[in-house]
């Protein structure tokens, strides 16, 4: 009588049916696929199986562990995406999980044995093979080269040190736009704005600061209150833009010599506004031109022709025939028109240019979205370096990142230092610092009356959105910014429409 025994079909499959085989192999491939290294496991290669199961486990154990962090905590996917000590080991892992899965694949693919499946689900079966290799490595590949670069980023832009909290719940980032570049001996900031955020729901105030206003007054602490204790008034040269150079002149006095320049212009902003400013973003302007081209360009809204200037003739003070034009409406600016639709003043007053600087720092807030980071990733990381500073410290990127989208939902408001309210060559630093502190109330209030709203039963969710984005809710009226709320004043209603008239963000 003949004997009956059971074959493995795992490890002996020409002992088993046509169909059993082209199930093992589909099987086979499915448990490399979801765990590398479990089918090494099942034909017994223990050490190899070990290594490459560990890699696994310890793999998904991470990616769980972040993604329960994560739904408790947004600011931690922020963490992982900004920290360079994350960044790092993720650089490096990374490619070890591409690589064990990809080893494990094809060696799974060896212990099948193509042969042995039927040449109707070969084909198939081939076609899975290589598209699950380009699905799991592909990604992972690409996802090294974004980590790799995200972590060159982090340790380029921005400083070491230590976090500073907001003061009166609010951060203060002073932005300038340098003139160094090319024929130009010194820094001159070219654009002065201190952007004031709340730091609980991102309500942000822009103030925009003349370049050439005068007699501006240092806190008692900064270093050159001695030098200065009644202001920098020593003439109609000594200008905001000029305070940069003072803190040149005096870097052994200032914390960091290496940025004294930053410091005292941070502390002339100071004094002027009467808000403590913690840090400060620079940019210059060839590395502006490359940011913006980086991004794709950008999108706003011109009231008026902006002339593109032939350089100053040094023997007559004016500029040549002008070599173009940016006209009026809705303009998508590369880099270089960008670059003169913000810095352009023929033709204009300085007053008008902050308007329109103010425009192109609002344009690149609204639209720098996911999407457009995620598709033009690395032309970002390259140009961002060359093109900004700043001493925010790496380890309060993941806050700001998360306080940046809170600040892109909201409108932002804005308020000038300009005539008739301020004038320049005189001006009255008590009325300066009482614009300042209304327009901040005035946003804090806003910024209550719109979660206010949210909360309400049976309210316009999607119409108070759209109210609270800067936005106008009835499409049929055109692209427009709103007033919010009845807080605003019939001069603040005026200075909106002023502004309008030059250039808007749609």
């Amino acid at each position: 009588m003949a004997e009956t025994r059971y074959v493995d079909p795992i490890r002996h499959p020409s002992y088993a049916s046509q169909p059993t085989r082209d199930v093992r192999a589909w099987l086979l491939l499915l448990v490399t696929a979801i765990v590398p290294g479990g089918v090494q496991l099942l034909f017994g290669h223990r050490r190899w199986a070990k290594i490459s199961l560990s890699i696994t486990a310890i793999s998904w154990i991470l990616a769980i562990i972040a993604g329960v962090i994560v739904l408790i905590s947004r600011t931690f996917l922020f963490t992982i995406g900004t920290n360079p000590f994350i960044l790092t080991f993720l650089t490096i892992w990374v490619p070890v999980i591409a690589v064990n899965w990809a080893v494990c694949l094809f060696d799974t693919l060896r212990r099948i044995r193509i042969v042995t499946i039927s040449r109707k689900a070969r084909k198939r079966f081939v076609a899975a093979f290589c598209a699950l290799l380009l699905i799991v490595v592909g990604p992972l590949a690409w996802g090294t080269t974004i980590l790799n670069s995200q972590r060159g980023l982090m340790s380029d832009l921005f400083a070491s040190g230590k976090a500073l909290k907001p003061v009166d719940g609010r951060y203060n980032i002073l932005l300038l736009g340098s003139d160094a570049g090319k024929g130009r001996t010194g820094i001159r900031p070219d654009s002065l704005s201190l952007v004031s955020i709340d730091a609980k729901t991102g309500k942000s105030v822009i103030i925009g600061l003349p370049r050439n206003m005068e007699n501006v007054p240092f806190p008692d602490d900064s270093p050159l209150h001695k030098h200065y204790p009644q202001g920098y008034n020593c003439g109609d040269e000594c200008l905001l833009n000029a305070v940069f150079q003072q803190g040149e002149q005096h870097k052994d006095e200032f914390e960091d010599p290496k940025t004294a320049g930053e410091q005292a212009t941070m502390d002339a902003v100071s004094g002027v506004t009467g808000l403590e400013v913690q840090y400060y973003a620079m940019i210059n302007l060839k590395g502006f031109e490359n940011l913006i081209d980086s991004l794709g360009g950008i999108t706003l809204v011109s009231g008026k022709r902006v002339p593109i200037s032939s350089k100053v003739d040094p023997t007559t003070g004016q500029h040549g025939p002008v070599k173009g034009w940016i006209e009026p409406g809705k303009q998508k600016l590369d880099g270089f028109h960008a670059l003169w639709f913000a810095r352009s003043r023929e033709f204009s007053s300085d007053y008008e240019r902050m308007i329109r600087q103010r425009c192109v720092q609002t344009a690149m807030v609204k639209q720098l979205d996911p999407a457009t980071v995620l598709t033009r990733y690395q032309s970002i990381a390259k140009a961002t370096p060359g093109a900004v500073s700043t001493d925010i410290p790496q380890s309060q990127v993941d806050s700001f990142v998360d306080l940046a989208l809170k600040v892109k939902s909201q409108k932002i408001e804005s308020v000038d230092l300009t005539p008739p309210r301020i004038t320049p060559s005189q001006p009255d630093f008590d009325v300066a610092h009482q614009l300042v502190a209304d327009k901040i109330e005035e946003s804090s209030k806003s910024s209550e009356e719109d979660k206010d709203a949210f909360s309400v039963p049976g309210s316009d969710l999607s119409a108070a959105a759209g109210v609270d984005a800067g936005l106008d809710p009835n499409p049929g009226s055109g692209p427009q910014l709103l007033a919010q709320g009845a807080g605003d004043s019939s001069a603040d209603n005026g200075d909106e429409a002023d502004a309008k008239a030059i250039c808007y963000v749609p």
